[in-house]
């Protein structure tokens, strides 16, 4: 046997305790930022969701669709406007919101899927009252912050062996009307609901890093309680600060464990879960072992 296959069978055998650890188990993967704009990262995401799919993990994807809507709207000559970091959303944007994430962004990526070799099918969060929501505040417009979750569809589809696929709108109980909702809280959300053993956020960041600089210092763990001091000094701080909170939230609500993941390396999904070399940060409520 060749040095190459004795490296892919040290590779399969590396990951069989965490396919065994996760069998069974329900994933929620967030999907966005530079995964969902390369076509090369696009395809690694996508393969190392169908094979954890086929491994028999029960991985639901949650997406967002930044870029998709702010081009859509530079197409109808409509400027973006963000308030605060959330996307200042009236009628008009939230029509397209709408029609770019429940519609293009959700359809494609179960295209995506579905032609590479899964079973997926595209849900958004006004399907079976999934998201429920009320105006966060009128600065952002009809931007949304989830009231409830109802997870039967998603379950549904799970137990039927199929990949949900979760585009991040939500049914108003203020009014009749849909808000947009960010897509990291909406997939902590879901996570808690379904009562999953881990959240998986991808980024466009390696992770969290004591010196921005130096991806040598990335932090492998973090505990919930030693958050509070690496806001104080600066080594979570910017966009990092809603991410990590939505980890924090969700594993303060019974998800084992959720992990800050760079979405740029291809296939950091499967590094990650079915490896010793994990590659992200791990929020988490006691050490490795918790």
């Amino acid at each position: 046997m060749g040095s190459s296959q004795t490296e892919r069978a040290k590779v399969l055998a590396e990951a069989l305790p965490y396919i065994q650890k996760y069998n069974g188990k329900t994933l929620v993967v967030k999907y966005g930022g530079n995964a969902m704009i390369s076509e090369e990262l696009r395809r690694a995401v996508i393969s190392d969701i169908i094979l954890l799919h086929l491994v028999g993990v029960r991985v639901v994807v949650v997406h967002g669709g930044g870029p998709e809507i702010t081009e859509m709207l530079g197409k109808i000559g409509k400027e973006s406007r963000f308030v605060d970091g959330l996307r200042y959303t009236d009628e008009e944007t939230m029509d397209i919101v709408q029609q770019v994430l429940c519609g293009k962004v959700n359809k494609n990526l179960v295209a995506t899927l579905n032609g590479m070799g899964g079973q997926a099918i595209g849900l958004c969060g006004m399907d079976g009252g999934l998201f429920q929501a009320r105006r966060l505040d009128e600065k952002y417009g009809l931007v949304g912050e989830i009231t409830a979750v109802e997870p039967r569809a998603v379950v549904c589809c799970l137990e039927d062996g199929y990949i949900p696929v979760v585009s991040t709108v939500a049914q108003g109980v203020d009014g009749a009307t849909a808000y947009n909702i960010n897509a990291d809280t909406a997939a902590a959300k879901l996570a808690v609901a379904l009562r999953a053993e881990k959240l998986i956020l991808l980024t466009d960041v390696r992770g969290l890093l004591r010196d921005p600089a130096d991806e040598e210092t990335l932090l492998p763990v973090v505990e919930l309680s030693q958050v509070p001091g690496l806001v104080r000094d600066g080594v979570i701080k910017g966009g990092m600060i809603p991410k990590v909170d939505c980890g924090v939230e969700a594993v303060r609500s019974g998800v084992k464990d959720a992990v800050i993941l760079d979405g740029r390396i291809p296939h950091s999904i499967l590094i990650e879960l079915l490896s010793d070399a994990g590659i992200g940060t791990m929020l988490c409520l006691g050490g490795p072992t918790a």
